[in-house]
């Protein structure tokens, strides 16, 4: 893994992002980067509070997609949305200089540490840091629970691919509810993260943000 080369502009202007907290104030917020429960096991640079933001663009699309499941008794649980281009070199150089394998039995035990890049589940460059992409879940009203979904949140193997069929036909329907809502809403997937989504219409597909993760 080569240390980050962009040729796209970078900018730190936050004006056209919006707070999905307040946004959408259906939504459940778990930041997994502000947090140590993550695959590097640290808090990720550049995440200074743990809320989500996105595109006004996006945000609009997410909230169809957040009133749509409601009715059907879900709420969105949000892990990720943008993403300072901070936080990826964070990624980058963990992998290419850090040691430590401390969180590899929760989230990559059938993995060597440089798989993970060249296996495509982190990039040197993420959608993330162009703020119309989101990582989520569904959560069960009725339940009080997440909706299982056959393999957690950054777990990094071929379990998390959208279209693996070694997974229950409750839990395949179970992403594809997920996959759908977003998809007619106007997200794209990727093909190794079931709760990965970029706004298929992103406003800034050519300019990468490193402002703060902030309320403010």
């Amino acid at each position: 893994m080569k240390a980050l080369d962009y040729t796209e502009m970078i900018i730190n202007d936050n004006s056209d992002f919006v707070l999905l907290g307040e946004y959408i104030p259906d939504i459940i917020q778990e930041i997994r980067y502000y947090s140590t429960y993550n695959f590097i096991g640290s808090r990720i640079d550049g995440y200074e509070e743990p809320c989500a933001l996105l595109t006004k663009k996006a945000a609009r699309a997410l909230k169809t997609v957040s009133n749509e499941m409601i009715v059907q008794g879900y709420r969105l649980k949000i892990y990720d949305a943008y993403r300072p281009v901070n936080a990826v070199k964070h990624f980058v150089m963990w992998g290419i200089e850090d040691l430590d394998i401390r969180m590899k039995p929760i989230f990559y035990p059938n993995l060597e540490k440089q798989e993970l890049f060249k296996k495509g589940y982190i990039a040197g460059k993420s959608s993330h840091s162009r703020g119309s992409t989101v990582d989520l879940t569904l959560f069960n009203m009725q339940t009080g629970k997440d909706v299982d979904m056959g393999s957690p949140f950054d777990w990094f193997g071929e379990e998390s691919h959208p279209d693996f069929k070694g997974i229950t036909q409750q839990q395949y329907d179970n992403r594809m509810l997920l996959r759908n809502a977003m998809l007619r809403n106007g997200f794209m997937p990727i093909d190794c993260e079931w709760w990965h989504f970029t706004l298929k219409d992103e406003p800034y597909p050519d300019i990468y943000f490193d402002f703060p993760v902030a309320s403010k």
